[in-house]
């Protein structure tokens, strides 16, 4: 059976993720069209040569794979429910799930899809904005191989890595392990350098002498660019995936409960 490449791209939240993705697309000749309920983006996402959906109905009748870049799971499920996003695709049309939710969440919305003959995969994105805007993201896939296969030309437009971590939800598995290192990292971070500000050490300078020691982290070099937004419902994930699989993870139940600590107060 001859697979048909994918042309058209459409793209369901143009935020901070989901922008600069569109125009990596784009620049590498994808014809990509986006939706988000923030009407006041259409000008961003045309800029970057983008087209603008009147919604995700439109969006699915002219899509030949749609990436999901909303925020929480309770959007991805209302996006994805019942009269929502799935009803409208066509049959073989594929949806890449960017938003980091539970894993249960994307295996559940893919059992849906598969009986309407749709793909479903997950595809967690790690490194952050500056990342995103470089195009030089790590991609955690979780699918069918020959489904990823397909969509790995689109994914390789915005991320530099792309690993195929196994099935449906094995993206998010990833993306949890990720965030739970690197929050705990952020924290260590935090109070490293707090603790020796205290004792009057110039922590810049220390900070570029821990670079070359063995306390190096991917946080501390690039201290400042984590802002904390996302640690605490990134955590909730970790805190909701242990709790199904009873097991106890101590450090990671106590870097949740300093996440709000850390994070600045608007």
């Amino acid at each position: 059976m001859t697979v048909t490449a994918i042309k058209t791209v459409g793209v369901i939240g143009a935020g901070r993720m989901g922008l600069p993705l569109i125009g990596h697309m784009v620049r590498n000749g994808f014809a990509v069209s986006a939706y988000d309920i923030d009407a006041t983006r259409r000008e961003a996402v045309t800029k970057l040569g983008g087209g603008w959906a009147s919604g995700s109905s439109d969006l699915a009748r002219n899509s030949d794979a749609i990436l999901v870049c909303v925020g929480y799971d309770r959007e991805l499920r209302g996006l994805m429910s019942s009269g929502g996003l799935l009803d409208d695709l066509p049959r073989g049309a594929i949806v890449a799930v960017l938003s980091t939710v539970h894993p249960r969440t994307v295996q559940e919305l893919a059992e849906v899809a598969a009986r309407r003959g749709v793909h479903l995969v997950d595809s967690t994105v790690a490194r952050g904005g500056r990342a995103a805007d470089a195009g030089t993201l790590l991609a955690f896939v979780g699918g069918a191989a020959d489904v990823v296969e397909r969509l790995k030309p689109v994914f390789a437009s915005f991320a530099s890595d792309i690993v195929h971590v196994g099935g449906v939800g094995a993206a998010q598995v990833a993306k949890a392990a990720n965030n739970l290192v690197m929050w705990a990292c952020v924290i260590a971070n935090h109070e490293a350098l707090a603790l020796s500000k205290r004792f009057g050490v110039d922590v810049d300078c220390l900070r570029e002498a821990l670079l070359i020691s063995s306390a190096d982290n991917y946080a501390l070099r690039h201290w400042g660019e984590n802002t904390m937004e996302w640690a605490e419902d990134d955590m909730e994930i970790v805190r909701s995936m242990a709790q199904d699989v009873g097991i106890q993870l101590p450090q990671a139940g106590l870097n949740r409960e300093l996440c709000p600590v850390l994070k600045p107060k608007r």
